[in-house]
């Protein structure tokens, strides 16, 4: 909700990711003139060459091997991005690091966004679930041709408004697709009205500071690459110690007994089923953390990221379960959707909505009642007095507010 000081937590707990990038661009900036003159030399060479003596293949052919290949640009230093659609994302993985982050503190930019418009939502869903698998980025377009991206890997961290969240998870392309099923919800109660004035403990600014050095120290750690490769990640396999193992097989074992029909998890068996191997990945990222070159994952992470995958299925019964079928969030989702990617207009009214939007709208309470959820979640905002819209004078009218392009 808002007031929860979301961005406040998320500036605490990413500093190091930007203070990273931050090195990542000021590299960029230094490595990219010296990239641009060594391939105006490439290309120089190459072209001497070539027409060096025409009748001569052999002579051509021996001489662009000795040139060598065309120098590598160095890659983009974007290591977060909060909305991208799947297409500029493959961009990126073809251009910049093989580890990206959809990271956000407005969710809703991405939920909203155009890559989960009607249109585009199951081709970025069935993308972002093959990145949850560690598939490799298979792309064929006419204008770009046919590529190959293996060794790929992609975090995401939405925060996003009660309301908006329930607009993802009461999708049912979305539960349908099996991309819910990869994703870990939670939300806490509110701390509004418990949080009075204390003085910071001592410890509180040490943990943080401890916290970030870590993950820095993680961040600038070499990447697992494949032989010869600048952004083509091979990670190392990770084994379970003998302990571990135990722990895990009679963890996915409660969970298949509780999937069953009529048992505790068969409301949410679809992100259930996946329970297991959650589990052992919350696993391996606290052993990593804990030391970026261990050997095993012991029992004490399996036992941490089998509480954790607990934690999640009880949020997912809680959230998927009992917010799954509110049509008026549904609703509005399609109207935000219609507003970002079918009216050009800077402000709407409520004739507008029900006259001219989704033959589904077709009243003026209707109308009021998705403006209110788009109200209260940021994506309109009232303007006082009214405005002009589309040439006519509206007493009520909302102002639209539209994502980075």
């Amino acid at each position: 909700m808002s007031g929860e000081r979301k961005t406040e937590c998320d500036k605490q707990a990413a500093w190091p990711t930007r203070k990273y990038e931050k090195t990542l661009r000021s590299n960029y900036d230094t490595d990219l003139p010296a990239y641009e003159n060594k391939k105006a030399a490439w290309d120089k060479a190459r072209d001497t060459a070539i027409n060096r003596d025409k009748s001569d293949v052999a002579a051509i052919e021996n001489a662009l091997n000795a040139l060598g290949p065309r120098p590598s640009p160095p890659l983009q230093p974007m290591l977060t991005c909060p909305e991208p659609t799947f297409e500029g994302l493959c961009k990126l993985f073809a251009a910049g690091r093989p580890s990206l982050g959809l990271f956000s503190t407005e969710g809703g930019q991405f939920i909203g966004g155009h890559g989960m418009a009607d249109e585009n939502k199951l081709r970025t869903a069935a993308g972002l679930s093959a990145l949850w698998d560690g598939e490799p980025i298979r792309r064929v377009r006419a204008g770009e041709g046919a590529s190959i991206l293996p060794g790929r890997r992609l975090a995401a961290h939405l925060m996003v408004q009660p309301e908006v969240a329930d607009m993802l998870l009461s999708d049912r392309l979305l539960i349908d697709q099996g991309m819910l099923s990869r994703v870990l919800v939670t939300a806490p109660q509110s701390a509004a009205g418990t949080r009075l004035w204390r003085e910071e403990r001592p410890e509180t600014d040490r943990d943080l500071k401890r916290y970030g050095a870590r993950v820095l120290e993680i961040l600038e750690a070499p990447l697992p690459l494949s032989a010869g490769k600048s952004n083509e990640l091979e990670p190392r396999p990770l084994p379970l110690s003998a302990e571990a193992r135990r722990l895990w097989i009679g963890f996915a074992d409660h969970i298949e007994q509780a999937i069953a029909p009529g048992s505790p998890l068969e409301p949410v068996r679809g992100i259930a089923n996946k329970l297991p191997e959650h589990a052992a990945r919350l696993a391996s990222v606290l052993t990593l953390v804990r030391d970026l070159h261990a050997a095993e994952i012991v029992d004490e992470e399996m036992r941490a990221g089998i509480a954790l995958a607990e934690h999640y299925a009880a949020e997912a019964l809680r959230l998927f379960d009992a917010k799954g079928t509110n049509p008026e969030l549904r609703l509005a989702q399609r109207l935000l959707n219609w507003l970002m990617h079918h009216w050009n207009e800077p402000a709407i009214s409520l004739p507008d909505i029900y006259q001219r939007s989704l033959n589904a709208i077709r009243d003026q309470a209707t109308a009021r009642k998705l403006v209110k959820i788009l109200d209260n979640h940021g994506w309109l905002v009232e303007m006082p007095g009214g405005a002009v819209v589309a040439g006519q004078r509206r007493r009520e009218a909302w102002r639209i507010v539209r994502g980075p392009s």
